[in-house]
């Protein structure tokens, strides 16, 4: 079955890994970027390896957001970086293709195991199932 895996973040978090100090966290420094990206590039290359990995990637920090919706006359709404900065939003995500609930499980706790700064906010990492077939709820 195929699995989307989302990391979650706010902008406050981006802002940190950029090297902006706020009130929620510390700043990550060049080294604490760099074990994080191996320590995901890691991961992606034991997916690739296993033949789990379908796509992945991470996205672009809240304030870069554009929602666009339909107006109450007909015109479209548009609205930029509607977000605060502690705002929980998906910052990356995996596409999976695992046997089971049980093996995205691990694979998300791994995730979670990310090295990160001492102090930096825990947010939870998401797995839910893509449905092939619209019937398959």
């Amino acid at each position: 079955m195929k699995y989307l895996v989302m990391v979650r973040g706010t902008q406050a978090d981006y802002d940190a890994q950029n090297g902006k100090a706020s009130d929620e966290g510390p700043t990550w420094t060049d080294d604490d970027i760099q074990a994080m990206y191996a320590y995901m590039g890691a991961i992606n290359a034991d997916l690739a390896r296993t033949g789990e990995f379908l796509d992945g990637n991470g996205l672009a920090e809240p304030a870069r957001i554009r929602h666009v919706t339909a107006g109450k006359d007909g015109g479209t709404v548009i609205t930029d970086d509607p977000y605060g900065a502690s705002e929980e939003l998906m910052a990356g995500y995996w596409l999976l293709e695992c046997a089971s609930l049980e093996r995205v499980t691990e694979i998300a706790a791994r995730v979670t195991r990310c090295p990160v700064p001492d102090g930096v906010p825990e947010h939870p990492v998401e797995i839910r199932p893509v449905l092939d077939d619209p019937r398959d709820q």
